[in-house]
């Protein structure tokens, strides 16, 4: 960029100062071709180096904490009634549809909450999965 003239310039005082000029500066590399990237996280994998190992036990640690804590939630619950039903006998005399409450939790209500739990599961580790693969292949 170029400084105008000073205006106390005895050469310029009768004159119109001149309008500034622009002036595009490219690279001279503009058509050089461009560096190789870095290996994908995809490659990486695939080449089984350190890189990829890491990815890979990221992916899975997080897949067992998510089977875990779904393995946990289900149990628990599950393990609870038997303990619920010694500590207050009167419940399990109670009837609902014509079954004990005992059978019917254990036989009736039990199959929609593992299928619940499933679902849960499946919705989580597709978007454990999607995630990862976002993060993979990220130029």
């Amino acid at each position: 960029m170029t400084t105008p003239p000073p205006q106390n310039d005895p050469a310029q005082r009768g004159r119109a100062p001149k309008p500034t000029q622009r002036v595009v500066v490219t690279s001279p590399r503009t058509r050089a071709p461009r560096a190789r990237r870095p290996y994908s996280g995809t490659r990486e994998i695939n080449e089984q180096s350190e890189l990829g190992a890491v990815y890979m036990r990221t992916l899975i640690r997080a897949q067992r904490r998510l089977g875990l804590s779904v393995m946990l939630v289900v149990c628990a619950s599950l393990g609870v009634l038997p303990l619920l039903f010694s500590i207050e006998p009167d419940l399990g005399k109670a009837r609902v549809l014509g079954l004990g409450l005992p059978w019917f939790l254990l036989c009736v209500a039990t199959f929609p909450m593992l299928l619940l739990a499933g679902w849960f599961y499946v919705r989580q580790a597709e978007r454990s999965e999607r995630e990862f693969a976002e993060l993979v292949e990220r130029p």
